[in-house]
C-alpha cells in the first residue's frame, strides 16, 4: 500500500507535496481532500438549480429557445459540471489556490428569465456571456482591475449584489408557489404540497446553518426530494446513472447569435454580466483568501491577478459549451474552514465535478420544492452585505435604494441596475456633489439612458 501511495505522488515527500507545498503551508493530503469534499457539498447545489435556471422550474425538461434550437436540462447540468470541473482543476494547477468555479447565481436568472419568456434567443446569451468574459479576460491581462474597482463607488457595488439576491429570492418564491405574482403580491396556496414542502426546504437549510451544519443548501434540496416522492411531487427516474448524452449537449456547443448584442438592452446585459463576475470574484478571493491567511500585511492576496485570469477563461470556455457566467464561488470557504490551503483541494473539488456529469439523471429529477428554497436561501446570502450601506448619507442610500425597489416591483435586474446607477449620478450631480462621480459612470450613464429611451419607459 504504501508503494502504491509513494507511486501515485501522495507520499509525504512526493510530486504532488512538493507541487503544492503542503510543508511550507502546514497541509497535508488528508486535510485538503476532506476540505475538497466539504466545498463540493456546499455548492453542489449549483447542479440542481443552473438547469432550472435557463430551462424554466416546473416538470419540463427542455425547452424550444426563439431561434427555434432545442435545449434540454440534462444537457445543461452535463456541461456545467465538466465545464465546472475543468476550470475549478485550471485553478488548481495554474493558481495552486483552494478556490472552486461554477455558474455564478444571479446572472444565470436573469439570463434565463429571458430566455424562457422568449425574449432572447440561448445563442444570444452566449454571445453576451462570451464578450463579457473577454472583457474581463482583457482588463485582468493588462492589469487594470484597480480602475474599475475606483470607477464604481461602494454603495453600487454592495447594492448591485444586494439587488440581485432580492431577484433571485423572488423567483424562489415565485416558482414554489409561496407567493403569487400574477395580480399584485400574494401568498400562494398552503393546502398545496409543493408550497408545503418548499416552506419545510427552507426551515430544514436554516436550521442546518443555524447549527454550522457543512452543506445545509445540498442537504435541504436533498431531503425535499425525496420527502416529494409520496406526495407525487419527485418523479423517480429510470436509471440513476447515465451516459452524458452528447447529443443533447451539440445544441449548446457554440452556439452564438451576436445580432442583438450591441443593442441598448444587449449592453445593460453584458454590464450585468461583467460586473457581477468582477466584483463576485473581487469579494470572493479576497474574502476567502483572508480565511485561509494567504493576504499580505496590507492585506492583498499576492498573485492575485491569477485567479482573475482563470476566472475569465472559464466565462469564456463556458459561453462556447453553454454555460452562463462561470465565476469563483464564495463557498470556497467552506474547504478552507476545515484547512484547505492549495491547489490540492481545487483537485478533489474539479473531480468530483465532473464525476457529477454521469449522475444527471438524479439531478434532473429535483423538483422546484427543492431547488425554490436554495434560490431564497442563496438571496438572502446576496443581500446581507446591504447592512453596510451608510444610510446616514442620503445621497449614498438613494441610488441603491431605487436599484433594489426597481429590481424587486418590475421584475427586471437589468432595469433596476439602470435605474439606481443613473439616480446615483442624479442625486449626487444636483447636490453639489458632481466631483465626486467618476468620469466612467458619466460614460456608462449614456448607454443606460439609451436603455430606457428604447424600452419605452421614459
Amino acid at each position: 500500500m504504501q508503494n502504491l501511495i509513494s507511486f501515485l505522488g501522495f507520499s509525504k515527500d512526493g510530486p504532488i507535496s512538493r507541487f503544492f507545498k503542503f510543508d511550507d503551508r502546514k497541509t497535508n493530503f488528508k486535510i485538503e481532500t476532506v476540505a475538497g469534499l466539504t466545498t463540493f457539498m456546499t455548492m453542489a447545489y449549483v447542479l440542481a438549480v443552473q438547469p432550472a435556471a435557463l430551462i424554466g422550474f416546473g416538470e419540463a425538461t427542455s425547452l424550444v429557445d426563439s431561434s427555434g434550437v432545442l435545449i434540454t436540462k440534462e444537457a445543461i447540468l452535463i456541461v456545467t459540471a465538466i465545464v465546472s470541473g475543468i476550470i475549478t482543476l485550471l485553478m488548481a494547477f495554474y493558481a495552486d489556490m483552494p478556490f472552486a468555479l461554477s455558474a455564478g447565481m444571479g446572472t444565470n436568472f436573469i439570463l434565463g428569465t429571458l430566455l424562457q419568456q422568449d425574449e432572447i434567443s440561448f445563442g444570444s446569451i452566449m454571445a453576451i456571456v462570451l464578450v463579457s468574459g473577454i472583457v474581463f479576460l482583457f482588463l485582468s491581462l493588462v492589469g487594470i482591475r484597480d480602475v474599475i474597482v475606483t470607477m464604481i463607488p461602494k454603495n453600487i457595488k454592495i447594492a448591485i449584489s444586494s439587488a440581485i439576491g432580492f431577484f433571485i429570492a423572488y423567483l424562489g418564491f415565485k416558482n414554489t408557489g409561496i407567493g403569487t405574482f400574477t395580480n399584485g403580491i400574494g401568498l400562494g396556496d398552503f393546502t398545496s404540497p409543493n408550497v408545503l414542502l418548499a416552506i419545510a426546504g427552507l426551515l430544514i437549510i436554516a436550521i442546518l446553518t443555524a447549527y454550522k451544519v457543512k452543506g445545509a443548501i445540498l442537504i435541504g434540496i436533498i431531503a425535499i426530494t425525496i420527502l416529494g416522492i409520496p406526495f407525487g411531487v419527485t418523479k423517480l427516474p429510470s436509471q440513476i446513472m447515465s451516459v452524458p448524452n452528447l447529443d443533447s449537449v451539440r445544441n449548446v456547443m457554440f452556439n452564438f447569435d451576436f445580432s442583438n448584442l450591441f443593442t441598448a438592452n444587449g449592453f445593460i446585459l453584458m454590464f450585468v454580466a461583467f460586473f457581477g463576475d468582477f466584483f463576485s470574484t473581487l469579494g470572493t478571493v479576497l474574502g476567502v483568501g483572508a480565511k485561509a491567511g494567504m493576504l499580505d500585511e496590507d492585506g492583498n492576496l499576492p498573485g492575485i491577478e491569477k485567479p482573475f485570469i482563470v476566472d475569465a477563461i472559464g466565462t469564456c470556455v463556458g459561453s462556447m459549451t453553454g454555460v452562463t457566467t462561470i465565476t469563483t464561488y464564495v463557498e470556497s470557504s467552506a474547504g478552507v474552514e476545515v484547512g484547505g490551503k492549495s491547489g490540492f483541494t481545487s483537485i478533489v473539488v474539479g473531480i468530483l465535478f465532473i464525476i457529477s456529469a454521469f449522475f444527471a439523471p438524479l439531478f434532473v429529477i429535483i423538483p422546484d420544492a427543492a431547488t425554490g428554497p436554495a434560490l431564497i436561501f442563496v438571496g438572502f446570502l446576496m443581500i446581507q452585505g446591504f447592512q453596510n450601506i451608510d444610510f446616514s448619507n442620503f445621497t449614498e442610500a438613494f441610488g441603491p435604494f431605487v436599484m433594489i425597489m426597481f429590481t424587486i416591483f418590475t421584475g427586471s435586474i437589468a432595469t433596476g441596475l439602470s435605474a439606481g446607477i443613473l439616480s446615483d449620478i442624479a442625486i449626487k450631480v444636483f447636490t453639489g456633489k458632481a466631483k465626486e462621480v467618476h468620469i466612467g459612470m458619466y460614460l456608462l450613464a449614456i448607454p443606460l439612458i439609451l436603455y430606457f429611451v428604447t424600452s419605452g419607459l421614459v
